[in-house]
């Protein structure tokens, strides 16, 4: 996953990737947490498209816009970075060994 964060921020060196690791180890721990359990490969997607948001707002942390010369830049706050994703964490979430549970409605 490292690799392809730093093909997708076009670092070529290795100067980054203690500060990449610590980014993917957090991301991927509130994604667990958020699912309840071990994440699947097909979530990794997910984390990485966070950790380069994250990596991009490293000196901004506290900032929610920016506005410059005409040129404004908003950020998600921390607890909206996973909703865009919602539909799918929520489809994780759900614990597939168990039985689904549908309703009866009586007419």
């Amino acid at each position: 996953m490292l690799e392809k964060i730093k093909v997708l921020l076009g670092i070529k060196d290795d100067l980054q990737d203690e500060v990449l690791d610590i980014l993917i180890d957090n991301v991927s721990s509130h994604l667990k947490a958020l699912i309840g359990k071990d994440l699947p490969e097909e979530l990794s997607f997910i984390v990485q498209e966070i950790v380069i948001r994250r990596f991009n707002r490293i000196g901004t942390e506290g900032m929610k816009s920016e506005a410059v010369e005409g040129h404004t830049v908003t950020f998600y706050d921390l607890k909206d970075e996973f909703v865009p994703y919602e539909d799918i964490i929520n489809s994780y979430h759900i614990n597939p060994e168990e039985p689904k549970r549908g309703k009866v409605m009586f007419i």
